[in-house]
C-alpha cells in the first residue's frame, strides 16, 4: 500500500478511528490493532511475503527469551548468530543470490571455463532490508544486555511490523520504539496537528518535487547516449532532488503518521543538501541507516580508535556495505566506495566533526565560505548519485565521461522551466526551516489563522495539481 494512494487515504482514517475511539482504553488491543493493520498494509502489496515477517518476528522473539536467562557465553553467541544468520539468510536469498551467481559464473568465464548455474526468478519482498535491520537491532541489543528482552509478543510484533515505517524506514532501534508499545498512549491534539503538517510536507516532497523530477531524470538517464553533457548534468541534478524528495518525503509521512498514533520516531533526514562537507552529509542523510552501521558494524570493527590503516579499512567496509545494502549491483558498491574516498581525507585530518551545528545558524544567509563548502559538497554528491542511478558500470562511466566533455558548455536540450521553479521554491522553504525537524514545522505558526490555512491549502492544491499516476517510492526496491 502506497502512502500516496487512495487506498491509504481510506485505510489511515479507519485505523485511526478504531485506535482512538474503539480501543483507546485497552493498550493490548491497541497494539493488536497495530499488528493487524500493519499486516494488512504490507499484505496489500503481496500477502505471501507476510510469512517472512511473521517468521522473523518469531525467531527473534524466541532468541530473546532464551537470552534472558542464558549465562553461558558460548550459547549466547550461538543464539545471537542464529538470529543473524536467519535474518541475513533471507535477505541474501531474495536480494543477493542472483548477483553472486551471475558474478560467480562470469568469473569462471573470464578464465576460460564455462559453468552453468541457475538464477532464481523471485520477487524482492518490499522493505526486507529495513525490517531485517530493525529486528536485528533487538537481538543484538539484548545480547549486549543493553535491552531487557520483552515477554509481550504482541508488542514485539507491533515493533517489527509497525506500518508507518515498515517498508522504507526510518530503521528504528528496539531501545527507542519497543518501550513505547508498553506505555499507555493518550491522544495529543498538538502532536497530531504537528504530525499532519509533516505528512503534508512529505506528500509535497514526493508528489510535487520527486515525481516531477523523476520524469526528466528518467528521460535523460534512459536515453543518455542521445544527449550532451549539459543535459546530462540536468539529469543528474533532477535525480538528486528526486531521490531526496522521494525518500525524505516517505520518512516525513512515516514520522507524521506515527505521531497520529502517539509514537515518536527518530528524524531520518536533516536537510543534507545544506551540508558543508561529506561527513556532515552522512550525519544528515538516512540517519537511521548511517547510525545503524556506525553502532553495529563500524564501532565493533574498531571504529576510529586504531591507526590510519584501520581507519581506512573500517571506512571502506562501512561505506561499501552500505552501498551493497542498497542493491545487488556493482554501481551501488562503487557509489559506496566513492563516498568512502570523499570521507577519508576529512577523517584522517580529524575534521569529520568540524560541522555539527546547523549551517548559518541564526543568520538568513550563509557566509561566502559556507556557500562554497555547500556547493562543493553538493557537487561531489551529485557525481556519486550518477553511479547510484545508472543501470550498470558502463552506463555510469559513459554518463560521467560525457559530463566532463566539451558538450557540457552547450545549451541543454531539455529545459523544464516549471520543475526548475518548483525546486527553487522548495529549496527556499527548506532553507528557512533547516533548523527544525521538517521544513514547515514552524512556518506560519505565528500567522493569523486565514493566512496559515492559506499556506496549507496552497500546498494541498499543488499536490493535487501535480499529482497524477501513483508512483512507488524509490526505496521500495531496496
Amino acid at each position: 500500500m502506497l502512502f500516496n494512494s487512495i487506498d491509504f487515504a481510506v485505510f489511515l482514517p479507519i485505523v485511526f478511528i478504531l485506535y482512538w475511539f474503539l480501543f483507546k482504553s485497552n493498550l493490548k488491543l491497541q497494539n493488536l490493532l497495530i499488528v493487524v493493520s500493519s499486516y494488512v498494509f504490507y499484505g496489500w502489496w503481496d500477502w505471501r511475503f507476510l510469512s517472512l515477517i511473521v517468521f522473523s518476528t518469531a525467531v527473534d522473539y524466541t532468541v530473546g527469551q532464551y537470552l534472558r536467562n542464558e549465562e553461558n557465553q558460548l550459547r549466547r553467541k550461538v543464539l545471537l548468530w542464529t538470529s543473524i544468520l536467519v535474518n541475513l539468510g533471507f535477505l541474501c536469498l531474495f536480494k543477493y543470490y542472483n548477483f553472486f551467481i551471475d558474478n560467480f559464473t562470469a568469473a569462471f568465464s573470464f578464465f576460460g571455463t564455462e559453468i552453468s548455474a541457475s538464477s532464481l526468478d523471485i520477487i524482492l519482498p518490499v522493505g526486507i532490508s529495513f525490517y531485517t535491520f530493525q529486528t536485528l537491532s533487538y537481538t543484538i541489543d539484548v545480547y549486549k544486555q543493553k535491552l531487557e528482552p520483552t515477554k509481550d509478543i504482541i508488542a514485539f510484533s507491533a515493533f517489527v511490523s509497525f506500518f508507518p515505517q515498515l517498508v522504507a524506514g526510518p530503521i528504528e532501534r528496539a531501545t527507542n520504539l519497543l518501550p513505547q508499545f508498553y506505555k499507555e498512549r493518550k491522544f495529543d491534539y498538538s502532536r497530531a496537528v504537528d504530525g499532519m503538517r509533516q505528512i503534508l510536507w512529505g506528500l509535497f516532497k514526493k508528489i510535487v518535487i520527486a515525481d516531477n523530477c523523476a520524469q526528466y531524470a528518467n528521460e535523460i538517464f534512459n536515453n543518455s547516449a542521445d544527449y550532451g553533457g549539459s543535459t546530462l548534468i540536468l539529469g543528474a541534478l533532477f535525480f538528486t532532488f528526486q531521490i531526496y524528495g522521494d525518500f525524505s518525503g516517505y520518512s516525513d509521512i512515516a514520522i507524521g503518521t506515527s505521531r497520529l498514533f502517539g509514537f515518536n520516531l527518530k528524524q531520518n533526514f536533516a536537510f543534507p543538501y545544506f551540508s558543508r562537507d561529506i561527513a556532515e552529509f552522512w550525519r544528515r542523510w538516512h540517519i537511521s541507516l548511517s547510525t545503524w552501521f556506525r553502532d553495529y558494524l563500524y564501532i565493533p570493527l574498531g571504529g576510529s580508535r586504531g591507526g590510519a590503516m584501520m581507519k581506512v579499512r573500517n571506512t571502506f567496509i562501512i561505506f561499501i556495505v552500505s552501498g551493497f545494502w542498497h542493491g545487488a549491483n556493482w554501481t551501488f558498491i562503487v557509489w559506496g566506495a566513492l563516498n568512502a574516498i570523499y570521507f577519508l581525507p576529512i577523517l584522517l585530518t580529524n575534521r569529520n566533526r568540524k560541522n555539527i551545528d546547523t549551517v548559518a545558524s541564526g543568520r538568513l544567509f550563509p557566509s561566502p565560505n559556507e556557500f562554497l563548502s555547500m556547493g562543493a559538497t553538493f557537487g561531489l554528491t551529485v557525481i556519486a548519485w550518477v553511479f547510484f542511478r545508472a543501470e550498470n558500470m558502463g552506463h555510469a562511466m559513459a554518463y560521467i565521461s560525457e559530463i566532463f566533455s566539451s558538450s557540457t558548455f552547450n545549451i541543454p536540450e531539455i529545459r523544464p522551466r516549471n520543475t526548475t521553479l518548483l525546486i527553487i521554491g522548495f529549496l527556499v522553504i527548506e532553507w528557512y526551516g533547516r533548523g527544525q525537524q521538517f521544513a514547515i514545522q514552524n512556518l506560519g505558526i505565528q500567522w493569523k489563522r486565514p493566512f496559515r490555512y492559506a499556506l496549507y491549502y496552497a500546498i494541498i492544491i499543488l499536490i493535487f495539481w501535480f499529482g497524477g499516476k501513483e508512483q512507488e517510492f524509490i526505496y521500495f526496491q531496496f
